[in-house]
């Protein structure tokens, strides 16, 4: 795939070729999965590229690359560690209460609930939950204030909360569920 910036291109790709199979390795090291560790070192190219203009790298390309990396491989392991506090933290008896008849109302619900949000805050809310990006990554991504998306959130949940009869945990497994067929389909 051909891509066009205003940046050098050539220099981008011959350092994703010099170093794509090392920062691979590197964030497998972290993370323990191929795929992820793939997935980490091609985001952090495409981010390096957008932002190859604006960074002034005072040591090596290798050593900032490692760093980047190695922050985004633990940004990785920490939202994974998240989700599973989470997880755990649910009762168990609340997800055996739900029928089969119960469970496609509430993910047909979910998505026609998202398509009433205004677009802007529709994207906020699926770049936080099912992204992981954080306030910060979401304000400079969409180039607004912190307390944009931090009011957006806020609106995006109140909205959906108000809008939903299940208990609010399970409605929050249940939109990023269906947050990901929403995105896929």
């Amino acid at each position: 795939m051909k891509f066009s910036s205003p940046s050098d291109t050539s220099n981008t790709e011959r350092l994703f070729k010099e170093h794509y199979s090392l920062l691979c390795l590197y964030s497998f090291s972290v993370v323990k999965d191929h795929e992820v560790a793939k997935d980490i070192v091609q985001d952090f190219f495409i981010s390096y590229w957008q932002k190859e203009d604006e960074l002034t790298i005072t040591n090596s390309f290798k050593a900032y690359a490692t760093r980047a990396v190695k922050n985004l491989s633990l940004r990785y392991l920490e939202q994974q560690r998240k989700q599973q506090r989470l997880l755990q933290q649910l009762p168990i008896n609340d997800y055996e209460e739900i029928t089969e008849e119960e469970t496609p109302i509430e993910k047909n619900k979910i998505p026609e609930l998202l398509d009433q949000l205004p677009e802007s805050r529709r994207d906020i809310f699926i770049s936080y939950v099912l992204d992981g990006m954080s306030y910060a990554e979401i304000a400079a991504h969409n180039d607004i204030s912190i307390n944009t998306v931090k009011t957006q959130m806020k609106r995006a949940y109140a909205f959906l909360r108000t809008n939903s009869t299940k208990d609010w945990l399970h409605i929050l497994l249940v939109v990023s569920t269906c947050i990901v067929n929403y995105c896929v389909s």
